[in-house]
């Protein structure tokens, strides 16, 4: 009899929890897939007119690939390099250029040695209005400043069409 009313009661105590854990879900922006491979086209275009050789990747929040374009020419670590920048851009939620910075001065480099971790410039996130939606790697520049430059045009390109 007891071990009945033990069962019944770890029963109601599931029962009433499960209201207890209900909860709204969270609404999330996603970066199209058009928009995507514009920005992408458009990073690696803007550096071509400057005679650079560079491949583009945009990720969306969680730092999963939404599209890639490798530019003529560029070489096969680009693609590497430029994920890495979109990815370490949307999992701190800050351009990869000011966290290279940051990494100078404070503990954020030991952080570098984390896969897909890097702190270089050409990460550069996506924002609707404050939330973070995705990221712009861009890589194959001679320097950091002018793969940040090209992911910027990618993003300029498409910022005004993101709803």
């Amino acid at each position: 009899m007891l071990f009945n009313v033990r069962i019944w009661a770890a029963l109601a105590g599931v029962a009433m929890s499960g209201s207890i854990a209900v909860a709204q879900t969270l609404p999330t922006h996603r970066i199209p897939a058009a928009l995507a491979a514009e920005a992408a086209s458009e990073a690696v275009s803007s550096c071509a007119q400057q005679g650079y050789r560079e491949t583009a990747q945009v990720v969306d929040a969680d730092g999963a690939i939404i599209a890639t374009l490798r530019g003529d020419g560029a070489g096969i670590h680009s693609l590497d390099s430029a994920l890495d920048k979109a990815y370490t851009a949307v999992s701190f939620k800050s351009d990869t250029l000011a966290l290279g910075e940051r990494a100078k001065e404070d503990a954020l480099v030991s952080l570098s040695k984390l896969p897909h971790v890097m702190f270089l410039g050409g990460g550069v996130v996506v924002k609707l209005g404050d939330e973070i939606i995705g990221a712009i790697g861009a890589a194959g520049a001679p320097g950091a400043k002018l793969d940040d430059a090209c992911a910027r045009a990618g993003l300029d390109k498409i910022k005004d069409r993101l709803q």
